[in-house]
């Protein structure tokens, strides 16, 4: 029986998309889901302690995310144009992958210029490839350091937040659109679960002897990217980066030898995870690409408990948390939440399966 994409198709609500944080980080709503016996309950994000015991793992993505959105205009017209950076692809030859906006305006070798608050011209970009329809690969031209260009890039961009957050960014995001504990610089796109984490939670969870493990994945726009083909083995994910040390391949794989918790926290660790298993199904250090796409059916290896947000209809987000929650449980959660006016997307509640 083959999964089909039109099995993941809810009505959302536009008012229930989240277009701000809640005030308190650990302070948002937490919708806990028994696997074993369908249950649901209503708590705040604070109350996960209570789910948790000494020597259980939770797992951590740290990655950081770097002000990805720049704005940028074409040289003779002066059109205004959206940049957004997705990866870095040669140091030495500032070459980017980048998504441009208005596309159909940008053609290869168009030069782009980029300016400060005071008009001040202080980067020049070329296109010098198409690599989609809205993707190109452009070429900075840079004199000074790569600390210098760093900065600058820096200087010029602001908080990459996803585009159903229908407002411009204002202050509150360059601290809320990052998580507590990301270290990591390389990601387009927060990982949301972990955004309700507090430093006192953190604590709080420490001193009652839960262990933490951090792994990276830089979140990339393939993520959360349209899925177009109704039959999901024919999906292909955009490839992430990903890391995983022996430290924290330790931590979980003591938690899973003593029957313990082991909770990926968000789809990105969980990904993470899921992309390094080893002969005997524990985790294992690693380095590389992960474009692994979980849907039902899959048989996890790793994480026995995951939190999550509330995600889109039919993406690959909500398809993952049918494949480990049980797709009618899943579903029934999902209704559950918008009937009870729960905040949907990076700025909204979370979920915690067990």
């Amino acid at each position: 029986m083959r999964t089909k994409l039109s099995q993941f198709k809810f009505e959302l609500p536009e008012e229930l998309i989240a277009q701000y944080p809640a005030d308190v980080r650990d302070e948002s709503r937490l919708m806990v889901v028994h696997r074993d016996t369908g249950k649901i309950e209503h708590k705040l994000f604070k109350d996960l302690i209570d789910y948790f015991e000494e020597d259980d793992a939770l797992i951590f993505n740290n990655t950081k995310v770097f002000p990805a959105r720049m704005y940028g205009m074409k040289e003779k017209t002066g059109a205004k144009i959206e940049v957004f950076l997705l990866r870095e692809l040669n140091k030495e030859a500032m070459l980017w992958d980048v998504l441009v906006d208005p596309a159909r305006k940008i053609r290869v070798g168009n030069k782009l210029y980029f300016n400060d608050d005071e008009g001040n011209n202080i980067l020049v970009a070329e296109v010098v490839d198409n690599t989609t329809s809205r993707g190109r690969t452009i070429r900075f031209f840079f004199e000074g350091t790569d600390e210098e260009f760093r900065a600058t890039l820096r200087k010029l961009g602001s908080t990459p937040l996803p585009k159903y957050i229908d407002r411009e960014v204002e202050a509150i995001d360059d601290e809320r659109y990052q998580t507590v504990y990301a270290k990591e610089v390389g990601a387009v796109a927060a990982p949301t679960a972990g955004l309700h984490f507090s430093k006192e939670l953190m604590k709080k969870l420490e001193i009652k002897g839960i262990e933490f493990a951090e792994v990276t994945l830089h979140v990339g726009l393939g993520t959360f990217r349209s899925i177009d083909v109704e039959d999901l083995s024919k999906h292909k994910m955009d490839a992430e980066y990903y890391k995983i040390n022996q430290k924290a391949a330790d931590i979980v794989n003591k938690a899973k030898d003593g029957r313990r918790r082991v909770c990926a926290v968000g789809t990105t660790s969980m990904r993470t995870i899921e992309s390094s298993v080893g002969a005997t199904r524990h985790l294992k250090a690693s380095e590389g690409w992960t474009n692994k796409f979980i849907f039902p059916p899959y048989e996890f290896n790793i994480p026995n408990s995951m939190i999550t947000n509330f995600h889109l209809p039919k993406t690959s987000l909500v398809i993952m948390i049918s494949a480990f929650a049980g797709h009618d449980l899943a579903m029934e959660a999902y209704a559950e939440a918008i009937k009870e006016k729960y905040r949907f997307f990076s700025y909204g509640d979370a979920m915690l399966i067990l």
